[in-house]
């Protein structure tokens, strides 16, 4: 995943909303999001997975625990041989909250040798969310309000992020149906617009892939111009409902083919306990 705002506001029809983009290569063989169990007979997680390394990128479980992994950008200091990234989201979930608080278990994750991340924990029924990165060591708790992050720290503000937000912001401010909130976060997460260069952030690549990864949504055409080698392979959408004193958890992804057009779509939603 390389693109993900949340809103965090308790006195919201929609207390907790994330809309996300996962960015990968076309080659990598992923599952769209369904329910499975990482580990049998333990319980199931609401996820897609990769079936190239076997982790994933976002994941939540029936108690309304969510958490979220982003890579940091930083070329020439890829290590082939560092455990997974998408590891650290199933780890997140299985870890039992009752054995300390998210912030002390995501400082300690924070110091294990592996390639740059951000991840992300958070209890949907309590509203509260720790972040954490290993670029550089620092980790801090996530306060109502919207946030956002992608392949540098959170609330980072490179153009594609600010404006995540503050269409995030827009839209769980107008209230509505969930279903239009969510026509809505779609449209924005299809965003293609390629920011200003005086607006790029420097990232050690270069420009013309700055502009390329500039957009919420991502497609860079293969060599050749055939197809797309790299881009946006999914959106998602998860947005906590009030309903009559319940708290439902609506889940929509859509997935993308090389062509960058819509190639499944999954929408579903089950009450927090």
């Amino acid at each position: 995943m390389c693109l993900a705002a949340l809103s965090i506001n308790p006195d919201s029809r929609f207390p907790w909303v994330l809309a996300s983009n996962r960015d990968e290569f076309f080659d990598r063989p992923a599952a769209p999001l369904a329910w499975w169990r990482p580990v049998p007979g333990q319980d199931a997680v609401l996820s897609g997975r990769d079936l190239s390394a076997g982790g994933t990128w976002l994941a939540l479980n029936a108690a309304g625990r969510l958490a979220l992994v982003t890579n940091v950008r930083e070329p020439g200091r890829f290590d082939p041989a560092a455990p997974s990234r998408g590891a650290l989201v199933l780890q997140g979930l299985r870890r039992d909250p009752g054995h300390g608080d998210d912030a002390a278990w995501l400082q300690g994750i924070a110091r294990e040798p592996r390639n740059g991340f951000n991840l992300i924990l958070a209890d949907l029924q309590g509203e509260t969310c720790a972040w954490a990165t290993n670029r550089p060591p620092q980790q801090r708790l996530a306060g109502p309000g919207v946030h956002a992050v992608s392949n540098a720290s959170l609330d980072t503000p490179w153009p594609k992020l600010t404006r995540l937000k503050q269409r995030l912001a827009d839209a769980v401010a107008q209230g509505g149906p969930a279903a239009d909130l969510a026509d809505t976060l779609f449209d924005a997460l299809a965003d293609r617009a390629v920011a200003p260069d005086a607006e790029l952030p420097s990232t050690g690549v270069p420009l013309e892939r700055e502009r390329q990864l500039s957009p919420a949504f991502i497609h860079m055409a293969a060599p050749g111009g055939e197809g797309a080698a790299y881009g946006t392979r999914c959106s998602t959408l998860v947005v906590v409902e009030r309903q009559a004193g319940r708290r439902v958890v609506h889940v929509s992804e859509r997935s993308f083919d090389a062509a960058a057009a819509i190639s499944g779509t999954v929408t579903l939603s089950f009450e927090l306990p």
